[in-house]
Protein backbone atom coordinates (compact mmCIF):
# COMPACT_ATOMS: atom_id res chain seq x y z
CA UNK A 1 0.00 0.00 0.00
CA UNK A 2 0.97 3.48 -0.87
CA UNK A 3 1.13 6.40 0.94
CA UNK A 4 0.45 10.27 -0.14
CA UNK A 5 3.74 12.51 0.53
CA UNK A 6 2.60 15.94 1.96
CA UNK A 7 3.23 17.79 -1.48
CA UNK A 8 0.57 14.88 -2.71
CA UNK A 9 -1.67 15.92 0.37
CA UNK A 10 -1.31 19.90 -0.05
CA UNK A 11 -2.50 19.46 -3.71
CA UNK A 12 -5.64 17.64 -2.60
CA UNK A 13 -6.35 20.39 0.41
CA UNK A 14 -6.29 22.92 -2.06
CA UNK A 15 -8.54 20.97 -4.67
CA UNK A 16 -11.23 21.90 -2.35
CA UNK A 17 -14.32 22.55 -4.57
CA UNK A 18 -15.96 20.52 -7.20
CA UNK A 19 -15.13 23.29 -10.06
CA UNK A 20 -11.01 22.83 -8.61
CA UNK A 21 -11.45 19.25 -8.94
CA UNK A 22 -12.97 19.51 -12.44
CA UNK A 23 -9.69 21.83 -13.93
CA UNK A 24 -7.17 19.61 -12.26
CA UNK A 25 -8.89 16.78 -14.21
CA UNK A 26 -9.00 18.58 -17.09
CA UNK A 27 -5.30 19.40 -17.20
CA UNK A 28 -4.26 15.93 -16.56
CA UNK A 29 -3.15 14.49 -20.19
CA UNK A 30 -5.62 11.69 -21.20
CA UNK A 31 -4.25 7.85 -20.90
CA UNK A 32 -4.88 6.23 -24.12
CA UNK A 33 -3.64 2.82 -22.46
CA UNK A 34 -0.84 2.45 -25.05
CA UNK A 35 0.64 -0.36 -23.28
CA UNK A 36 -2.68 -2.39 -22.36
CA UNK A 37 -5.25 -1.60 -19.94
CA UNK A 38 -5.33 -0.10 -17.03
CA UNK A 39 -7.65 1.13 -14.01
CA UNK A 40 -5.00 3.04 -11.66
CA UNK A 41 -5.75 3.87 -8.25
CA UNK A 42 -5.94 7.81 -7.12
CA UNK A 43 -2.74 7.90 -5.71
CA UNK A 44 -0.99 6.10 -8.97
CA UNK A 45 -3.16 8.45 -11.46
CA UNK A 46 -1.96 11.43 -9.48
CA UNK A 47 1.37 10.56 -10.30
CA UNK A 48 0.98 9.40 -13.82
CA UNK A 49 -0.50 12.99 -14.61
CA UNK A 50 -2.50 11.35 -16.94
CA UNK A 51 -6.26 9.58 -16.73
CA UNK A 52 -8.60 8.24 -19.43
CA UNK A 53 -12.45 8.64 -17.74
CA UNK A 54 -12.93 5.87 -14.94
CA UNK A 55 -9.37 6.59 -13.56
CA UNK A 56 -10.51 10.37 -13.65
CA UNK A 57 -13.75 9.58 -11.89
CA UNK A 58 -11.92 7.27 -8.95
CA UNK A 59 -9.47 10.38 -8.22
CA UNK A 60 -12.00 13.10 -8.21
CA UNK A 61 -14.54 11.22 -6.23
CA UNK A 62 -11.57 10.66 -3.74
CA UNK A 63 -10.62 13.78 -3.77
CA UNK A 64 -14.11 15.34 -2.93
CA UNK A 65 -14.47 12.82 0.00
CA UNK A 66 -11.62 14.47 1.37
CA UNK A 67 -14.22 17.84 1.38
CA UNK A 68 -16.97 16.55 2.62
CA UNK A 69 -18.43 14.72 -0.25
CA UNK A 70 -19.18 11.10 -0.67
CA UNK A 71 -17.15 8.99 -3.11
CA UNK A 72 -19.74 8.49 -5.57
CA UNK A 73 -19.09 7.10 -9.24
CA UNK A 74 -21.85 6.09 -11.77
CA UNK A 75 -21.49 4.15 -15.04
CA UNK A 76 -22.77 5.22 -18.19
CA UNK A 77 -23.44 1.67 -20.33
CA UNK A 78 -23.91 2.15 -23.52
CA UNK A 79 -24.41 -0.12 -27.17
CA UNK A 80 -21.71 -2.73 -27.56
CA UNK A 81 -19.89 -0.72 -30.60
CA UNK A 82 -19.36 2.24 -28.33
CA UNK A 83 -17.51 3.48 -25.38
CA UNK A 84 -19.04 3.48 -21.39
CA UNK A 85 -18.55 6.54 -19.52
CA UNK A 86 -17.97 6.85 -15.43
CA UNK A 87 -18.47 10.23 -14.12
CA UNK A 88 -18.00 10.93 -10.18
CA UNK A 89 -21.14 12.43 -8.54
CA UNK A 90 -21.55 15.33 -6.02
CA UNK A 91 -24.24 17.12 -4.32
CA UNK A 92 -24.80 20.75 -3.23
CA UNK A 93 -27.43 21.91 -1.65
CA UNK A 94 -29.95 19.12 -2.57
CA UNK A 95 -28.89 19.20 -6.65
CA UNK A 96 -26.47 16.80 -8.30
CA UNK A 97 -23.95 17.45 -10.22
CA UNK A 98 -20.64 15.37 -12.03
CA UNK A 99 -16.80 15.43 -12.71
CA UNK A 100 -16.16 13.88 -15.71
CA UNK A 101 -12.61 13.45 -17.19
CA UNK A 102 -13.16 12.94 -20.96
CA UNK A 103 -11.27 13.67 -24.12
CA UNK A 104 -14.04 15.02 -26.10
CA UNK A 105 -15.75 18.50 -26.12
CA UNK A 106 -18.88 16.33 -25.00
CA UNK A 107 -19.96 14.80 -22.17
CA UNK A 108 -17.72 16.83 -19.62
CA UNK A 109 -18.64 18.21 -16.35
CA UNK A 110 -22.11 18.94 -14.66
CA UNK A 111 -23.09 21.88 -12.80
CA UNK A 112 -24.80 20.91 -9.38
CA UNK A 113 -28.68 21.63 -11.04
CA UNK A 114 -30.41 18.47 -11.52
CA UNK A 115 -33.20 17.00 -8.82
CA UNK A 116 -32.26 13.61 -9.09
CA UNK A 117 -29.92 10.92 -10.87
CA UNK A 118 -31.73 10.34 -13.92
CA UNK A 119 -32.08 13.86 -14.92
CA UNK A 120 -28.56 14.48 -14.06
CA UNK A 121 -27.91 11.14 -16.72
CA UNK A 122 -30.02 12.14 -19.31
CA UNK A 123 -28.33 16.11 -20.04
CA UNK A 124 -25.32 13.35 -21.33
CA UNK A 125 -28.17 11.31 -23.32
CA UNK A 126 -27.92 13.61 -26.70
CA UNK A 127 -24.17 13.60 -26.68
CA UNK A 128 -23.47 10.28 -26.68
CA UNK A 129 -24.12 9.23 -30.06
CA UNK A 130 -21.85 7.16 -33.11
CA UNK A 131 -19.79 9.36 -36.01
CA UNK A 132 -23.01 7.71 -38.04
CA UNK A 133 -25.05 9.92 -35.61
CA UNK A 134 -26.57 6.75 -33.89
CA UNK A 135 -27.65 7.57 -30.60
CA UNK A 136 -25.92 4.89 -28.07
CA UNK A 137 -26.96 5.86 -24.40
CA UNK A 138 -28.86 3.20 -22.89
CA UNK A 139 -28.64 2.34 -19.24
CA UNK A 140 -27.22 4.13 -15.82
CA UNK A 141 -26.07 2.54 -13.10
CA UNK A 142 -27.23 3.26 -9.04
CA UNK A 143 -24.67 5.54 -7.53
CA UNK A 144 -21.79 3.33 -6.60
CA UNK A 145 -20.11 4.13 -3.22
CA UNK A 146 -16.45 3.73 -3.21
CA UNK A 147 -16.33 3.65 0.50
CA UNK A 148 -17.97 0.81 1.13
CA UNK A 149 -15.14 -1.10 -1.00
CA UNK A 150 -12.02 -2.78 0.10
CA UNK A 151 -10.40 -0.54 2.53
CA UNK A 152 -7.36 1.48 1.38
CA UNK A 153 -8.24 1.30 -2.51
CA UNK A 154 -7.42 4.82 -2.75
CA UNK A 155 -3.69 4.23 -1.93
CA UNK A 156 -3.70 0.56 -4.03
CA UNK A 157 0.15 0.01 -5.79
CA UNK A 158 -1.95 -1.75 -8.99
CA UNK A 159 -4.96 -1.40 -11.00
CA UNK A 160 -8.33 -1.80 -9.34
CA UNK A 161 -10.51 -3.82 -11.60
CA UNK A 162 -12.30 -5.32 -7.88
CA UNK A 163 -14.07 -1.97 -8.48
CA UNK A 164 -14.88 -2.40 -12.65
CA UNK A 165 -16.53 -5.88 -11.71
CA UNK A 166 -18.26 -4.23 -8.61
CA UNK A 167 -19.47 -1.21 -10.81
CA UNK A 168 -21.04 -3.76 -13.46
CA UNK A 169 -23.07 -6.06 -10.72
CA UNK A 170 -24.89 -3.11 -9.66
CA UNK A 171 -28.34 -2.44 -10.52
CA UNK A 172 -28.58 -0.19 -14.15
CA UNK A 173 -31.64 1.38 -15.33
CA UNK A 174 -32.65 1.68 -18.12
CA UNK A 175 -33.21 4.34 -20.08
CA UNK A 176 -36.52 3.74 -22.69
CA UNK A 177 -37.82 0.74 -23.68
CA UNK A 178 -36.61 -0.99 -26.70
CA UNK A 179 -39.21 -0.19 -29.02
CA UNK A 180 -39.01 3.84 -28.06
CA UNK A 181 -35.16 3.22 -28.99
CA UNK A 182 -36.34 2.27 -32.81
CA UNK A 183 -37.31 5.56 -33.31
CA UNK A 184 -34.54 7.67 -32.06
CA UNK A 185 -33.52 10.22 -34.72
CA UNK A 186 -30.11 10.53 -35.68
CA UNK A 187 -27.32 12.89 -34.46
CA UNK A 188 -27.28 15.92 -37.03
CA UNK A 189 -23.87 16.46 -39.50
CA UNK A 190 -22.73 19.31 -37.68
CA UNK A 191 -23.24 17.48 -34.02
CA UNK A 192 -20.75 14.77 -35.13
CA UNK A 193 -18.31 17.51 -36.14
CA UNK A 194 -18.36 18.91 -33.52
CA UNK A 195 -18.20 15.49 -31.29
CA UNK A 196 -14.77 15.15 -33.38
CA UNK A 197 -12.98 17.53 -31.50
CA UNK A 198 -10.42 16.32 -28.77
CA UNK A 199 -8.28 17.96 -26.40
CA UNK A 200 -4.92 15.30 -26.83
CA UNK A 201 -4.07 13.47 -29.65
CA UNK A 202 -2.65 9.99 -29.31
CA UNK A 203 0.69 9.82 -30.21
CA UNK A 204 1.70 8.14 -33.96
Amino acid sequence: MLSFTQKEKALIKKLNTPAKVQDFLNALKFNFEEKGETLKSPILTLRAGKAHCFEGALLGAYILSKHGHKPLILHLKTTKNDFDHVIALFKIDGFWGALSKTNHAVLRYREPVYKNIRELVMSYFHEYFLDSGVKTLRKYSQPFKLNVFENGWKREDGDLWGIDDELDKIKHYDILSANAIKNFRKAEKIEIEAGKIVEYRKKG
